[in-house]
């Protein structure tokens, strides 16, 4: 690489630009064309750099060409054109990453083009990407049918007599092993949290009327089945005793269907529609499930059975109650359609 010279004026902006920035990679940049006009050679500007030497001859020849040292595209060694863009968003959509290290390799490894981690995440950023977890979804749900169930349960909800109620019921089987979750933790800290493999387990079945969640029933069986199911049903009819029909929405469980539950529900005036398979998004109840999780099991240890089973309780009895008014928000018939990830 030919020899060059900086004017007093050129070599004092970069000084003061050298000052001001708080990019390292710029400021390394900035150095790396200041030593080359006092002299030194590349390959000595590389080795103080730590940086490779052809690294080098590309920053200097920028800043010949353009005048630029500034990194472009986020801190990239290169840049994507238009086509290339497209194509890499295209295949991010498709695949899913785990690591942005991993993109940067597929990059260099397609175009010839080198990007920091850091660099290649502010791409991610600027072309749309965040980093969060897939949206897992049954792979046999039926869009079609959730579809068609949305609109029947939009008009039984807007023609519902006033002697008439729609709840939903779902059961449930938290287990006192630690369920370990995701949360704010200090940077460079691991946050230590007991753990016990402990499979005890609680089998509740519950039923909520939306818009009323302070009044919602709950049970525990030994087991949950048809004769489980029967039971629930005369409990939670009795709290509605003042009512002629009570709707009940329910997934198509094998111990919701049999004959004898069926029988039993005829007799109490009880309506089932079952929701179509593999749609847990129409359900309410999953995400009261959700929120019972958040406030009893999500990183929370219990050191015998007695104190989970508590804990459990004090949620269905105490806590939903005082706070289920709150909960509209999360809690409701805001339903969205799950098409299958094919």
């Amino acid at each position: 690489m030919p020899k060059f010279t900086l004017t007093r004026q050129q070599k004092h902006q970069l000084e003061t630009q050298h000052k001001k920035s708080r990019d390292a990679r710029e400021r390394d940049r900035i150095k790396a064309v200041l030593l080359r006009s006092e002299g030194w050679t590349t390959k000595a500007i590389a080795q103080a750099l730590r940086l490779h030497e052809t690294s080098i001859i590309r920053h200097i020849d920028y800043f010949l060409s353009k005048a630029q040292l500034k990194p472009e595209n986020g801190g990239s060694e290169g840049r994507l054109t238009d086509s290339q863009t497209q194509e890499l968003i295209e295949h991010i959509e498709e695949y899913t990453y785990a690591h942005t290290h991993q993109i940067v390799a597929y990059v260099s490894d397609r175009w010839n083009i080198r990007y920091t981690v850091s660099g290649l995440t502010k791409w991610l950023h600027q072309n749309g990407f965040s980093y969060k977890k897939p949206k897992g979804v049954p792979h046999k749900a039926d869009a079609d049918k959730q579809a068609e169930f949305i609109k029947a349960y939009k008009a039984l909800k807007a023609e519902l007599p006033e002697d008439e109620a729609l709840l939903f019921i779902d059961a449930v089987h938290p287990t006192q092993a630690t369920k370990i979750t995701s949360g704010w933790i200090k940077k460079g800290a691991d946050k230590i949290i007991n753990t016990t493999g402990s499979r005890t387990r609680l089998n509740i079945v519950g039923a909520i009327e939306l818009g009323n969640l302070p009044a919602a029933v709950f049970e525990q069986y030994k087991t949950v089945s048809g004769e489980a199911i029967i039971d629930f049903f005369r409990k939670f009819r009795s709290a509605y005793a003042s009512l002629n029909v009570i709707h009940i929405a329910l997934d198509g469980a094998g111990y919701h269907r049999s004959q004898e539950v069926v029988e039993e529900a005829e007799k109490l005036n009880i309506k089932l529609h079952y929701l179509p398979p593999y749609s847990p998004n129409l359900n309410p109840m999953e995400r009261l499930w959700k929120v019972m999780n958040e406030y009893v099991r999500n990183n929370q240890y219990f050191p015998k059975p007695k104190d989970f089973r508590q804990k459990i309780n004090d949620f269905l009895e105490v806590t939903l109650p005082e706070m289920g008014a709150s909960l509209s928000s999360r809690i409701n018939d805001n339903f969205q359609r799950l098409n299958p990830a094919s």
